[in-house]
């Protein structure tokens, strides 16, 4: 029964090996296939999910299903290529091997949209261990992160300005613009904007271009503010909205701006500026060129602009000029008349302005007398120096319209006398051009002809001409800027004027042989008397000849300084690219750049200065012209010209004062020494002004050294006798010629004045003054004599106070008298005179006479009076006397009547008191004499002195006896 057991058991274990062989045989042979899925797989996951939808979906198929472990998938591995991958994949069913892939966290799509990685499928194996598991190939999936609107627009300005113009309708004023910060192109793109502030006159699309719906006007409203909101297309609005500010301005017109038309000028400020505020608005229009041209008008003033106020000499003195220059068109004097019969014309700056018209009165020849006083001998070397101002149409209108060609008009015409042969010289003008004829030899050379051709010659306004010839080489200069001869040719064999010295001026002339002459040479007295030809028609002044040598060109260029003119004030402050042109006479100026900044800046700096003290007061017109050039090709914007003037005010006038001892007595011996007596030895000239200069305008160029030199300068001065005019033969005013050469003034020394000329300082004119002398004849009856003084400033514009000196002579009495000098007696007893003046005498001078000298004085009223006093009783006793007479003949013929008292004629006696006057003896004397000559009367008179020891006992008996 056990072994029935045994045996039953032994079967059951064998047969359970075997079918645990068989088992594993078979699952061996189960898991033969590998997991299979796509190649690619393209997913999207939205920004705010972590699922994501993959197409196609994913699954993992294995042929060995459906059997355990083996058909089954286990899970999915993602392989990220080395970078993390933030998402993972889970498998939702092993049997039918369905997957997914989903974010292991918060996904950003701004941070990155898209994902790409590998997934791989494994199986389970062949048992709950994951025995021999296959795994798939490996498959790549895109996975986009899809957006979502989480951000709102933001603009990129929180403020927009702009500036319009009124009266235009804009295609677009300005554009707003606004981002968002979604990465998707439905909500990172703004679809549309909008104005929220209601009723504004703009509309604004869709792209945030605003622009004007209707016209806009200045004068309604200047300033528009308004909001404006932005939205994207997933129709966010912006969190903060924008604010938009349109300023309106009056309509642009490209022209300059800040512009004053009246500037004021205050003589003595130095340099002031133009254009302070000046601006040139281009209304936005880009140009890469401006030039702007300031012009000064000063042609009207003096001759051509306003310079020093002196005579043509002392300016020449000033500017350093070496004498020996010979005036050809003095004043007329006595010396100097062959400008008597010329016109003259006034003139702004005090000079003087002779007028040639073209008729024969209007030349003048130079006297051979003059010439050879003069000593107008030029030679090879000499300077011609002139103001001229002339116009091209001053020809008769017969010959400007006609077909005969224009005459040539000659300025002067001089044939010269060297050492021993004649050269001759003409300067003329023919239309716009200047020529001269030089003639070095009359009798072997031939003439050559230098001509320049100019516009100042025929523009009809004043310049300087200077010509230097140092033949052969001859230099012109105008208004101080050198030109050489635009040609020069020989004339060819010409002939030649007669060798005999002339000079004419205003013309030129011919020489014809007189009718009836037989000589073969043509002598002087065979010469008919000169034709004057082409005259010359215009205004000259200033003409000079300067024989023997030449200027040098800073004179002829000091002589023409203009002491006004346009100036720059700081060119080390001008910008790049700009340029700055002023002319020589700086009445013009031109600024030229390629920034509109910088030339505005540049153009405010333009200054007008002046260095004369007192300037001429006046207008001066100011142009502004202005050219553009633009990039643009169709045209650039232009600018109209800018007019005003400039106003030169009326300087203070400067007040000079003359003082010093305005009367004095000395005795008649001290006048009759051959030194005579000083006039003016305390003499004191003072000048003020009213107003504070500028010292800052003497460091111009141009003006520094002549401003400085002129600060305080007169230019004349003249002494002359009040009443009668000086008697040569009694009297005379002594100053030396050579100490008034020596200081380059000239000395007019006549019966009626003597006078001083030339600028010079105020102490040379003291000095000069206090050493003029006054001198009288031994034995001249003169008394007594005033003279009267006065100076000019600025060639004669300013005049001094007059300034009387009144002088007394004190005569002594003839010590051979027979009778006793009783007034002399009495003056010794007299205390000082100088207590016992008169008020009006009050500061005067009286010097220390001699004890033998008598002094008269202001007293001379109380002589008279006692003097006319004595005639009146002459004259009644006269009368008595006649009466008598009368009476006494009556009687006689009628029987006569007795008992009549008669009158006592036998003496006539006068007492009155010395005390009274000091000027007694001579002022009784002289109007005694008088009332002699005049009443035809016989008398004696006699000074008797009464005798007593005080002054009050003393006094004058005149006795008149018979």
């Amino acid at each position: 029964m056990q072994a029935v057991e045994v045996g039953r058991m032994k079967r059951q274990t064998a047969g359970l090996l075997l079918l645990l062989l068989i088992s594993s045989a078979l699952a061996s042979k189960a898991n033969k296939h590998k997991p299979w899925i796509e190649t690619e797989y393209q997913g999207i996951v939205m920004e705010n999910d972590n699922t994501v939808l993959l197409n196609p979906p994913l699954f993992a198929l294995d042929k060995d299903a459906p059997l355990h472990y083996a058909g089954e998938v286990c899970g999915f591995r993602v392989h990220s290529g080395g970078s993390s991958v933030p998402f993972e994949a889970v498998v939702l069913d092993k049997s039918t091997g369905e997957g997914l892939i989903r974010a292991k966290e918060p996904l950003d799509c701004e941070a990155q949209r898209e994902h790409s990685f590998t997934i791989q499928a494994y199986d389970c194996g062949e048992g709950p261990e994951g025995t021999n598991s296959k795994k798939s190939h490996k498959a790549t999936v895109h996975v986009r992160v899809n957006d979502v609107n989480e951000f709102a627009p933001v603009f990129l300005e929180r403020l927009y300005q702009v500036s319009v113009s009124e009266g235009r309708l804009y295609d677009r004023i300005l554009r707003v613009e606004a981002i968002d910060a979604d990465c998707s192109p439905q909500f990172s793109q703004i679809c549309f904007y909008e104005i929220l502030t209601p009723n504004m006159p703009f509309t604004i699309d869709n792209d945030g271009n605003i622009k004007n719906s209707e016209v806009l006007d200045f004068r309604r409203q200047r300033l528009y503010r308004f909001s404006v909101t932005a939205y994207d297309c997933g129709k966010k609005r912006a969190v903060q909205d924008s604010e938009v500010q349109i300023e309106v301005k009056p309509t642009c017109k490209p022209a300059w701006t800040g512009w004053s038309k009246r500037i004021e000028y205050t003589p003595g400020s130095g340099s002031v500026s133009l254009l302070p505020s000046m601006h040139l608005e281009t209304c936005d229009e880009p140009v890469w060129n401006i030039q702007a041209t300031i012009e000064l008008q000063t042609n009207h003033i003096g001759k051509g602009c306003d310079r020093d106020s002196y005579s043509d000499r002392s300016v020449r003195r000033l500017c350093g000029a070496v004498r020996g220059e010979v005036d050809l068109l003095p004043p007329p004097s006595l010396s100097t008349n062959w400008t008597a019969g010329l016109t003259t014309v006034p003139s702004p700056d005090s000079s003087l302005v002779f007028v040639f018209n073209g008729s024969v009165r209007q030349a003048c020849e130079v006297p051979q007398s003059a010439l050879r006083e003069l000593g107008v001998s030029a030679g090879d070397h000499f300077t011609l120096q002139l103001w001229m101002k002339h116009a091209s149409g001053n020809q008769p209108a017969q010959q400007q319209h006609g077909r005969a060609r224009k005459e040539e008009e000659s300025i002067i015409c001089n044939t010269v006398r060297n050492d021993d042969s004649f050269s001759h010289y003409s300067l003329s003008v023919h239309s716009c051009r200047l020529s001269l004829l030089y003639w070095p030899q009359l009798t072997s050379a031939r003439p050559v002809k230098f001509l320049w051709k100019l516009e100042q010659v025929c523009d009809d306004d004043w310049h300087h001409y200077a010509v230097n010839l140092e033949f052969p080489t001859v230099t012109l200069y105008v208004d101080g800027v050198t030109y050489d001869p635009a040609l020069i040719h020989d004339n060819g064999p010409l002939r030649p004027p007669a060798p005999r010295p002339r000079l004419v001026i205003g013309a030129s002339w011919t020489e014809e042989a007189q009718k009836g002459s037989t000589n073969g040479s043509e002598s002087e007295q065979d010469l008919a008397p000169p034709q004057f030809q082409s005259h010359f028609r215009g205004l000259l002044a200033g003409f000079t000849v300067r024989p023997g040598r030449v200027e040098p060109h800073s004179v002829i260029e000091c002589l023409y300084a203009c002491r006004e003119g346009l100036d720059f004030g700081d060119l080390e402050s001008l910008g790049s690219g700009m340029k700055v042109h002023v002319n020589p006479t700086q009445s013009m100026l031109i600024l030229e750049g390629d920034d509109i900044e910088n030339f505005n800046r540049a153009i405010q700096q333009i200054t007008y200065r002046n260095s004369l003290r007192f300037a001429t007061p006046g207008v001066r017109p100011l142009r502004i012209s202005t050219s553009l050039r633009c990039f643009s090709e169709e045209g650039c914007v232009s600018i109209r010209d800018v007019e005003g003037y400039l106003v030169v005010l009326q300087p203070d006038a400067p007040q000079i004062f003359l003082s010093g001892m305005a009367h004095f007595a000395l005795p008649a011996s001290e006048f009759e020494t051959p030194q005579g007596v000083p006039l003016f030895s305390e003499l004191r000239i003072t000048c003020s002004l009213s107003h504070s200069i500028n010292t800052a305008s003497q460091g111009m160029e141009g003006g520094a050294l002549m401003s400085d030199a002129v600060a305080h300068t007169l230019d004349g001065c003249e002494v002359s006798p009040v009443g009668e005019e000086l008697d040569l033969q009694r009297e005379e005013l002594i100053l030396d010629p050579e100490s008034v050469k020596e200081k380059g003034l000239e000395l007019i020394n006549n019966t009626a004045y003597i006078a001083i000329s030339g600028a010079e300082s105020i102490s040379v004119y003291e000095d000069l003054l206090r050493s003029l002398r006054y001198r009288i004849s031994f034995g001249a009856a003169l008394y007594e004599r005033k003279f009267r003084l006065s100076c000019t400033e600025m060639n004669g514009r300013y005049a001094s106070n007059e300034f009387s000196v009144e002088v007394n002579f004190l005569h002594s009495v003839d010590a051979g008298q027979s009778h006793p000098n009783h007034l002399l007696s009495s003056q010794q007893f007299m205390p000082p005179l100088r207590h016992n003046l008169p008020p009006e005498l009050t500061g005067h001078n009286l010097a220390n006479a001699q004890r033998n000298s008598v002094v008269p004085g202001a007293a001379t009223v109380i002589i008279v009076v006692c003097v006319g006093f004595l005639a009146l009783m002459v004259v009644l006793g006269i009368f008595r006397i006649r009466s008598i007479h009368r009476q006494e003949t009556k009687e006689g013929s009628s029987g006569g009547k007795e008992g009549e008292i008669d009158w006592d004629d036998s003496a006539l006696t006068i007492i009155v008191n010395p005390m009274e006057s000091y000027e007694l003896q001579h002022g009784v004397a002289a109007e005694g004499k008088e009332e002699k000559e005049e009443k035809g009367e016989e008398g004696e008179e006699s000074l008797e002195s009464l005798p007593g020891d005080a002054p009050d006992n003393q006094r004058i008996i005149i006795k008149l006896d018979g």
